[in-house]
Protein backbone atom coordinates (compact mmCIF):
# COMPACT_ATOMS: atom_id res chain seq x y z
CA UNK A 1 0.00 0.00 0.00
CA UNK A 2 3.37 2.44 0.76
CA UNK A 3 3.23 3.23 -2.99
CA UNK A 4 -0.09 3.91 -3.68
CA UNK A 5 -0.08 6.07 -0.69
CA UNK A 6 2.97 8.03 -1.52
CA UNK A 7 1.35 8.79 -5.05
CA UNK A 8 -1.63 9.97 -3.53
CA UNK A 9 0.11 12.40 -1.32
CA UNK A 10 2.56 14.03 -4.45
CA UNK A 11 -0.90 14.60 -6.21
CA UNK A 12 -2.28 16.20 -3.01
CA UNK A 13 0.77 18.76 -3.30
CA UNK A 14 0.10 18.95 -7.11
CA UNK A 15 -3.91 20.09 -6.08
CA UNK A 16 -2.62 22.14 -3.45
CA UNK A 17 -0.40 23.97 -5.69
CA UNK A 18 -3.05 24.67 -8.32
CA UNK A 19 -5.61 26.87 -6.02
CA UNK A 20 -6.36 30.20 -6.96
CA UNK A 21 -4.59 32.05 -4.54
CA UNK A 22 -2.99 35.61 -5.50
CA UNK A 23 -4.34 35.16 -8.82
CA UNK A 24 -2.59 32.03 -9.99
CA UNK A 25 -4.15 29.38 -12.28
CA UNK A 26 -6.28 27.08 -11.03
CA UNK A 27 -4.17 23.48 -11.21
CA UNK A 28 -6.29 20.71 -13.73
CA UNK A 29 -5.27 17.33 -12.96
CA UNK A 30 -4.75 15.04 -15.88
CA UNK A 31 -4.04 11.51 -15.31
CA UNK A 32 -3.13 9.74 -18.85
CA UNK A 33 -1.72 6.19 -19.96
CA UNK A 34 2.05 6.52 -20.50
CA UNK A 35 1.85 6.35 -23.89
CA UNK A 36 -0.27 9.53 -24.55
CA UNK A 37 3.05 11.39 -22.43
CA UNK A 38 4.38 13.17 -25.72
CA UNK A 39 1.22 14.38 -27.48
CA UNK A 40 -0.38 15.67 -24.29
CA UNK A 41 2.53 17.29 -23.15
CA UNK A 42 2.24 19.25 -26.72
CA UNK A 43 -1.28 19.69 -26.30
CA UNK A 44 -1.00 21.54 -22.78
CA UNK A 45 0.31 24.72 -24.02
CA UNK A 46 -2.33 25.57 -26.24
CA UNK A 47 -4.71 24.42 -24.10
CA UNK A 48 -3.47 27.18 -21.34
CA UNK A 49 -3.58 29.59 -24.00
CA UNK A 50 -6.91 29.30 -24.61
CA UNK A 51 -8.08 28.55 -20.55
CA UNK A 52 -5.60 30.98 -18.96
CA UNK A 53 -6.81 30.34 -15.86
CA UNK A 54 -5.62 26.99 -15.46
CA UNK A 55 -2.47 25.40 -15.21
CA UNK A 56 -2.36 21.35 -16.59
CA UNK A 57 -0.56 19.13 -14.44
CA UNK A 58 -0.07 15.76 -15.22
CA UNK A 59 0.15 12.35 -14.04
CA UNK A 60 1.16 9.63 -16.51
CA UNK A 61 1.61 5.69 -15.90
CA UNK A 62 0.00 2.50 -16.82
CA UNK A 63 -3.78 2.93 -17.31
CA UNK A 64 -4.39 0.51 -14.82
CA UNK A 65 -2.07 1.62 -12.38
CA UNK A 66 -3.70 4.80 -12.60
CA UNK A 67 -7.59 3.85 -12.67
CA UNK A 68 -6.40 2.30 -9.10
CA UNK A 69 -5.52 5.24 -7.73
CA UNK A 70 -8.74 7.04 -9.12
CA UNK A 71 -10.78 4.42 -7.71
CA UNK A 72 -8.81 4.91 -4.11
CA UNK A 73 -9.65 8.28 -4.49
CA UNK A 74 -6.83 10.17 -5.49
CA UNK A 75 -7.99 13.53 -6.93
CA UNK A 76 -7.99 13.95 -10.16
CA UNK A 77 -10.00 15.48 -12.92
CA UNK A 78 -9.59 13.62 -16.00
CA UNK A 79 -8.58 9.87 -17.03
CA UNK A 80 -7.14 9.10 -20.35
CA UNK A 81 -6.94 5.56 -20.80
CA UNK A 82 -5.27 3.26 -23.39
CA UNK A 83 -8.03 0.90 -23.47
CA UNK A 84 -11.99 0.74 -22.99
CA UNK A 85 -11.27 -1.88 -20.20
CA UNK A 86 -9.38 -0.18 -18.27
CA UNK A 87 -11.81 2.66 -18.38
CA UNK A 88 -14.58 0.30 -17.48
CA UNK A 89 -12.72 -0.11 -13.84
CA UNK A 90 -13.50 3.24 -13.27
CA UNK A 91 -16.91 3.88 -14.65
CA UNK A 92 -17.79 0.53 -13.18
CA UNK A 93 -16.85 1.48 -9.75
CA UNK A 94 -18.74 5.25 -10.28
CA UNK A 95 -15.90 7.63 -10.37
CA UNK A 96 -16.68 8.88 -14.07
CA UNK A 97 -19.06 11.92 -14.17
CA UNK A 98 -20.06 10.78 -17.97
CA UNK A 99 -19.62 7.69 -20.79
CA UNK A 100 -16.34 8.01 -21.60
CA UNK A 101 -15.27 9.52 -25.59
CA UNK A 102 -12.91 7.31 -27.73
CA UNK A 103 -10.77 10.21 -28.60
CA UNK A 104 -8.13 8.48 -30.41
CA UNK A 105 -6.45 4.47 -31.63
CA UNK A 106 -3.46 2.90 -31.50
CA UNK A 107 -1.50 0.20 -33.07
CA UNK A 108 1.45 -2.07 -31.61
CA UNK A 109 4.88 -2.37 -33.93
CA UNK A 110 8.09 -3.68 -33.18
CA UNK A 111 10.45 -1.44 -31.60
CA UNK A 112 14.12 -2.33 -32.40
CA UNK A 113 17.97 -0.36 -31.84
CA UNK A 114 19.02 1.52 -35.22
CA UNK A 115 19.50 -0.22 -37.86
CA UNK A 116 18.00 -3.12 -36.49
CA UNK A 117 20.72 -5.44 -35.88
CA UNK A 118 19.21 -8.51 -35.23
CA UNK A 119 17.31 -8.41 -38.84
CA UNK A 120 13.85 -8.43 -36.80
CA UNK A 121 11.32 -8.60 -40.08
CA UNK A 122 7.69 -9.52 -38.23
CA UNK A 123 6.52 -10.94 -35.70
CA UNK A 124 7.45 -14.72 -35.99
CA UNK A 125 11.23 -13.17 -35.58
CA UNK A 126 10.37 -12.73 -31.61
CA UNK A 127 10.18 -16.48 -31.28
CA UNK A 128 13.86 -16.88 -32.17
CA UNK A 129 16.37 -18.73 -29.89
CA UNK A 130 18.00 -16.36 -28.07
CA UNK A 131 16.15 -13.11 -28.87
CA UNK A 132 15.50 -11.10 -25.75
CA UNK A 133 12.18 -9.27 -26.15
CA UNK A 134 10.46 -7.05 -23.72
CA UNK A 135 6.74 -6.94 -22.84
CA UNK A 136 4.22 -5.06 -20.64
CA UNK A 137 2.46 -6.96 -18.56
CA UNK A 138 -1.02 -8.91 -19.34
CA UNK A 139 -3.00 -6.50 -16.77
CA UNK A 140 -1.65 -3.21 -18.76
CA UNK A 141 -3.53 -2.12 -22.09
CA UNK A 142 -0.23 -2.57 -24.65
CA UNK A 143 0.58 -6.22 -22.48
CA UNK A 144 -3.10 -7.16 -23.04
CA UNK A 145 -2.86 -5.87 -26.84
CA UNK A 146 0.56 -8.00 -26.83
CA UNK A 147 -1.18 -11.24 -25.86
CA UNK A 148 -4.17 -10.94 -28.41
CA UNK A 149 -1.33 -10.31 -31.54
CA UNK A 150 0.82 -13.09 -30.86
CA UNK A 151 -2.10 -15.51 -30.25
CA UNK A 152 -3.57 -14.69 -33.75
CA UNK A 153 -0.61 -15.30 -34.92
CA UNK A 154 0.30 -18.45 -33.32
CA UNK A 155 3.65 -16.81 -32.21
CA UNK A 156 4.81 -18.21 -28.50
CA UNK A 157 7.55 -16.62 -26.52
CA UNK A 158 9.36 -16.16 -23.31
CA UNK A 159 9.89 -12.29 -22.35
CA UNK A 160 13.09 -11.31 -20.76
CA UNK A 161 10.74 -8.76 -18.86
CA UNK A 162 7.24 -7.95 -18.15
CA UNK A 163 6.90 -3.94 -17.78
CA UNK A 164 3.95 -1.94 -16.38
CA UNK A 165 3.95 0.78 -18.79
CA UNK A 166 4.78 1.04 -22.55
CA UNK A 167 7.44 3.46 -21.88
CA UNK A 168 9.17 1.00 -19.43
CA UNK A 169 9.61 -1.53 -22.34
CA UNK A 170 10.57 0.33 -24.93
CA UNK A 171 13.22 1.55 -22.40
CA UNK A 172 14.78 -1.84 -22.41
CA UNK A 173 15.37 -1.73 -26.05
CA UNK A 174 16.95 1.99 -25.54
CA UNK A 175 19.39 0.57 -22.57
CA UNK A 176 20.36 -2.39 -24.70
CA UNK A 177 18.38 -4.67 -22.12
CA UNK A 178 16.33 -6.24 -24.87
CA UNK A 179 17.07 -6.99 -28.59
CA UNK A 180 12.93 -5.46 -29.21
CA UNK A 181 9.80 -4.67 -27.54
CA UNK A 182 6.14 -5.15 -28.27
CA UNK A 183 5.30 -1.13 -27.92
CA UNK A 184 2.57 1.00 -29.83
CA UNK A 185 3.47 2.92 -33.02
CA UNK A 186 3.32 5.80 -31.46
CA UNK A 187 6.02 5.61 -28.74
CA UNK A 188 8.65 4.45 -31.59
CA UNK A 189 7.54 7.44 -33.85
CA UNK A 190 8.60 10.06 -31.20
CA UNK A 191 12.19 8.56 -30.62
CA UNK A 192 15.05 8.67 -32.46
CA UNK A 193 17.02 6.00 -31.00
CA UNK A 194 14.66 3.35 -31.96
CA UNK A 195 13.06 1.71 -35.49
CA UNK A 196 9.76 0.52 -35.65
CA UNK A 197 9.10 -2.56 -37.28
CA UNK A 198 5.25 -3.01 -38.30
CA UNK A 199 3.75 -6.55 -38.64
CA UNK A 200 -0.33 -6.78 -39.99
CA UNK A 201 -1.44 -8.85 -37.02
CA UNK A 202 -1.25 -5.50 -35.73
CA UNK A 203 -4.42 -5.05 -36.56
CA UNK A 204 -6.16 -7.67 -34.24
CA UNK A 205 -5.65 -5.65 -31.17
CA UNK A 206 -6.59 -1.76 -31.87
CA UNK A 207 -6.87 0.14 -29.08
CA UNK A 208 -8.49 2.40 -28.25
CA UNK A 209 -8.37 5.44 -26.19
CA UNK A 210 -11.42 6.31 -24.13
CA UNK A 211 -11.31 9.96 -22.20
CA UNK A 212 -13.33 11.28 -19.12
CA UNK A 213 -14.24 13.37 -16.61
CA UNK A 214 -13.71 11.88 -13.07
CA UNK A 215 -17.00 12.10 -11.20
CA UNK A 216 -15.23 13.82 -8.08
CA UNK A 217 -13.16 16.19 -10.18
CA UNK A 218 -11.96 18.81 -8.18
CA UNK A 219 -11.68 21.50 -11.60
CA UNK A 220 -14.64 19.86 -13.32
CA UNK A 221 -15.19 23.16 -15.60
CA UNK A 222 -11.95 23.03 -16.95
CA UNK A 223 -11.89 19.03 -17.30
CA UNK A 224 -14.82 19.54 -19.64
CA UNK A 225 -13.31 22.04 -21.91
CA UNK A 226 -9.90 20.02 -21.61
CA UNK A 227 -12.00 16.56 -22.73
CA UNK A 228 -13.59 19.20 -25.58
CA UNK A 229 -10.23 20.34 -26.41
CA UNK A 230 -8.95 17.09 -27.25
CA UNK A 231 -11.98 15.02 -28.71
CA UNK A 232 -13.58 17.92 -30.54
CA UNK A 233 -10.58 20.82 -30.68
CA UNK A 234 -6.96 21.09 -31.87
CA UNK A 235 -6.35 18.20 -29.22
CA UNK A 236 -7.21 16.11 -32.46
CA UNK A 237 -4.81 17.47 -34.80
CA UNK A 238 -1.40 17.29 -31.95
CA UNK A 239 -2.28 13.63 -31.32
CA UNK A 240 -2.54 13.13 -35.58
CA UNK A 241 0.96 14.80 -35.10
CA UNK A 242 2.32 11.68 -33.36
CA UNK A 243 0.58 9.00 -35.17
CA UNK A 244 -2.71 8.26 -33.21
CA UNK A 245 -5.85 7.67 -35.30
CA UNK A 246 -8.26 9.95 -33.96
CA UNK A 247 -11.58 9.52 -33.70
Amino acid sequence: MRPILAVLAAIALLAGCGTNQAGQPKALIVFAAASLTEAFEKIAPGFERDNPDVKVRYNFGGSSALAQQINQGAPADVFAAASPATMKTVTDAGNGDAVASTFARNQLAIAVPPNNPKGIKGLADLARPGLKVALCAEQVPCGAAAKTVLAAAGVKLTPVTLEQDVKAALAKVRLGEADAALVYRTDIRSLSDVEGVEFPESAKAINDYPIVVVKNAPNKAAAQAFVAYVTAGPGKTVLAEFGFQTA
